[in-house]
């Protein structure tokens, strides 16, 4: 029987079996220290196969449409950070400062890859423009997330350390990522055939990074923190924020004259975040301690992006399909 797209997937429940594990047993010591050297080598590694497999032709097919690129990217890097700054005094008192400083991030974060296109073919549309789109936010993330955690995210000395953040961050992140891209040629076909035993590398990295986060963030007492009404208010918080990124993706697509395959490709890059970005780089931008609370918001925001999306990409998929470019056929 399929899964009702109402149902968490299995790496949302991976995600949270890796919390309840590190709730229960989290490393500590001389553990924890091996965990957090092998967090850096597996962040590594999954940075390396992001650009193994970015595929430059279809860059080139996307790239063109700048107008397009310009929206995604403005409502990514500029529309959520204004959004979480604007509601803030509104949204803040349902949750902790704390979580609230996990907000802020999620609202900082480049748009995420694999799902914005995924939902972008399954609703029909511009599939190499999003592509190309949402590669160049991750690419952009690496500079950008750090400016911004730096001067809205954090206080007090944030510019030297974003600065130092953006060193880390090449080091850690891109670097790998151009060294994977630059091999592409000797390995990209090896990478495709083996495309779903190298996604377990790539989810495994990921649940590697929030158990050691986690770990952290219980021994330093972080479900003494958060109760269970701020995490009710946490979902409310995130429920608005993608609400209101949506309704804006979509209100501007139309505004500005897209047609119907580029609206989607808006909406769905211009309104998700990368949980796959989010979680190394907090890794990297905030103290070990700190990690867990920050992430929490990507985490919920992920799920919550997912389950609303499936269910917009499968009502965008339902029009006519002599309106495979509605706007065109409809001036033709």
């Amino acid at each position: 029987m399929a899964r009702s797209r109402y149902l968490p997937d299995n790496f949302t429940l991976a995600l949270v079996t890796t919390v309840g594990l590190a709730s229960l047993l989290p490393a500590s010591g001389n553990t924890a220290h091996f965990f957090e050297r092998l967090t850096t080598v597996a962040i590594g590694l999954l940075f390396f196969l992001h650009g193994a497999k970015l595929s430059r032709d279809a860059i080139v097919k996307g790239i063109g449409h700048w107008r397009l690129h310009l929206l995604v990217l403005t409502c990514t890097f500029l529309l959520f950070p204004v959004l979480g700054l604007v509601l803030r005094p509104v949204l803040q008192p349902l949750v902790t400062p704390a979580l609230y400083t996990g907000v802020l991030y999620l609202c900082v974060l480049p748009a995420t890859v694999q799902s914005a296109i995924a939902f972008t073919s399954l609703a029909r549309g511009n599939v190499p423009a999003a592509i190309c789109s949402a590669s160049a936010s991750t690419l952009l993330g690496v500079f950008v997330t750090p400016l911004l955690v730096g001067l809205i995210v954090t206080t007090g000395g944030a510019s030297s350390a974003s600065f130092d953040a953006i060193g880390r961050i090449l080091l850690q992140l891109m670097a790998p990522f151009v060294v994977g891209h630059l091999l592409r040629p000797w390995i990209g076909a090896w990478v495709k055939r083996h495309a779903s035993t190298l996604t377990l590398v790539d989810r495994g990295s990921i649940l590697l990074v929030v158990y050691t986060a986690f770990s952290a963030a219980v021994i330093e007492g972080l479900w003494k923190q958060v109760s269970l009404t701020a995490l009710i208010g946490l979902c409310v918080v995130l429920a608005v924020l993608l609400a209101l990124a949506l309704a804006s993706t979509t209100w501007l697509a139309r505004r500005l004259g897209f047609n119907k395959a580029d609206e989607v490709t808006i909406v769905f890059c211009g309104s998700k975040k990368s949980l796959a970005s989010g979680v190394p780089m907090a890794h990297v931008l905030f103290a070990a301690s700190a990690v867990g609370t920050v992430v929490l918001p990507v985490m919920l925001f992920h799920q919550m992006q997912l389950m609303v999306c499936a269910v917009l990409a499968q009502r965008y998929a339902r029009r006519s399909v002599d309106e495979n470019l509605p706007v065109v056929a409809k001036t033709a």
